[in-house]
């Protein structure tokens, strides 16, 4: 039980890193849990990336017109 209390050190990820990971969501050949596994990430890490990405490629297209 020497784990109980300690936290692992919180990660940072690049920018490409997390661009790499949402091109992987939007292929849809993996889930975002199944891709969080492969990874070691946990879904509540990679969920906001995607949804940011959505958010950034609407405004994105928004500022086209």
């Amino acid at each position: 039980m020497e784990s109980i209390g300690k936290k692992k050190p919180r990660r940072s990820f690049t920018p490409e890193f997390k661009a790499g990971i949402v091109e992987l969501c939007r292929r849809g050949n993996r889930s975002v849990g199944q891709l969080a596994k492969d990874f070691d990430l946990t879904e509540t890490a990679v969920r906001p990336w995607v949804d940011q990405a959505e958010v950034d490629g609407v405004n994105e297209m928004a500022d086209q017109q």
